[in-house]
């Protein structure tokens, strides 16, 4: 049978929540001061989880909470009749907190400067591909075999590859500094990866065991 498909019933706290921020002023205040407040909280947990990657401390990360917080707000009351019930409000409220956070923190890390890839980040590079210490050969031979390797990369490719696994760049930074998104470039870390371990197997710098494991998986 035809016609529109029922609205989702709101379990009693979303109700409740929705009711105070779509009535009328003045009594609208103290639900949206209410928000304000949880949205903060949960802006303050996600920077401080994020900080030891985004080097954000201190004011600077309080600042950037209360931004975040701020824009999340308007940005629920905005779409607050859009709302249907098919999450808790206050799941349905944080994503666009969480949003923010990761617009902002991506603006901070691309505003400091970053300095030229250094050997130490090289040198992270075994650890980071996963491949056992025993299929190996001497780690300063690898390093130098998956930097050739690298070179072979689209420029896009070494770009992301170089940023966010040399430099530990979050993804959220990363997909705001080229205009894509999380699911694009994971795309493009797999193809990378992909492309530097076969160059590897190709160039006998893994172990038979592993040629053997990533020829089955082409």
């Amino acid at each position: 049978m035809g016609g529109a498909t029922p609205e989702r019933s709101l379990d009693a706290e979303s109700a409740e929540w929705v009711d105070r921020l779509k009535v009328a002023a003045p009594h609208r205040e103290a639900g949206v001061r209410d928000l304000h407040g949880l949205l903060l909280r949960a802006a303050r947990r996600e920077v401080r989880r994020r900080g030891a990657v985004t080097a954000v401390t201190g004011r600077e990360l309080d600042d950037l909470a209360m931004q975040a917080a701020d824009d999340a707000t308007c940005a629920v009351l905005a779409k607050v009749d859009q709302f249907r019930g098919e999450s808790r409000f206050t799941t349905w409220a944080y994503r666009f907190v969480v949003l923010e956070v990761s617009h902002k923190l991506g603006r901070h890390f691309w505003r400091q400067p970053r300095a030229a890839l250094s050997e130490v980040d090289w040198n992270r590079l075994p650890d980071v591909l996963g491949t056992p210490p025993d299929q190996l050969v001497e780690v300063e031979e690898l390093t130098r075999a998956v930097r050739r390797a690298v070179e072979d990369l689209t420029d896009h490719q070494r770009t992301v590859f170089e940023a966010a696994v040399l430099r530990g760049v979050p993804l959220e930074a990363l997909a705001l500094q080229l205009d894509t998104n999380r699911n694009a470039l994971y795309k493009t870390m797999f193809d990378a990866r992909r492309k530097i371990r076969t160059h590897l197997v190709a160039n006998g710098y893994l172990a038979d065991e592993v040629r053997e494991e990533v020829s089955d998986r082409e």
